[in-house]
This record gives C-alpha cells, sequence and structure tokens, in this order.
C-alpha cells in the first residue's frame, strides 16, 4: 500500500520537475559566454535572485532524488503477505485410520528356509542342416 502511495507521488513529482524546468527561460548566454567568451568571469552567466520557478525546480528536484532512493529501498524487501503478521493456526492430530487390508501373512520365522534350486536348462536339439 505504502509503495503505491509512493509510487503515484513520484510520478506526480517528476511530471511537475519536467513542467517547471520547461517553463523557466534560458539565461541567455549562448555556448560561447559558457567559456569565457561572453565577456562575464563567471562559467553560468550573472546570477539572477531565485525566482518562484528556480525555487520550485530546487524542492521538486531533492524530493525525486529522496523519492527515487526511497523507492529502491521499499522494492528491495520484495512483495509482502497481507497474513505476514498472523500467527499459524495449531494443528489438529488426528488418530492414524487403521489398514484397509490385513497384512499377508508370513511363514513362521522357526521353519527352515528351504532353498529351491531351478532345474537346469535343457539344451536346444540341434537342426540338421538342409540340402539343396
Amino acid at each position: 500500500m505504502l509503495y503505491y502511495l509512493l509510487s503515484t507521488v513520484y510520478v506526480l513529482t517528476c511530471l511537475l520537475l519536467l513542467l517547471v524546468v520547461l517553463l523557466q527561460q534560458g539565461k541567455g548566454g549562448d555556448m560561447a559566454s559558457a567559456f569565457g567568451g561572453g565577456g562575464s568571469q563567471t562559467a553560468f552567466g550573472a546570477r539572477a535572485g531565485a525566482t518562484v520557478l528556480t525555487k520550485a525546480s530546487s524542492v521538486l528536484g531533492v524530493l525525486f532524488m529522496l523519492g527515487a532512493i526511497a523507492l529502491g529501498i521499499i522494492g528491495q524487501r520484495g512483495p509482502s503477505s497481507l497474513m505476514g503478521g498472523l500467527k499459524a493456526p495449531a494443528a489438529r492430530q488426528q488418530p492414524a485410520p487403521a489398514p484397509a487390508q490385513p497384512a499377508p501373512a508370513q511363514p513362521p520365522a522357526s521353519a527352515p528356509a528351504q532353498q529351491q534350486q531351478a532345474p537346469a536348462p535343457t539344451p536346444a536339439p540341434e537342426k540338421a542342416p538342409e540340402k539343396k
């Protein structure tokens, strides 16, 4: 539940950050002024006063980073179960069912074991070669 709420807030933060950054005006400097060719000693032009859009982009940027970290941490834990905090019910012990058929009768242990040998196989009669 918390993951889905945080994901929704994160997506809204991303969309607002995109909108705020696109609404800001450029500083007016081209590539040459970024490298000192525009007569200014600063790399990003003269520092102007912080407007509402620059403050909003800073706040939304921080929320974007914190939201990414929070979603990453929550996502590593994996899915949780609704029944995770409950104890397992006590196991009921039922009597073992009686066997359906009685076990086969075994010969008494006092009787001597008789070993029966199989009769030796008889050789097959040889066939006489056929004459043509």
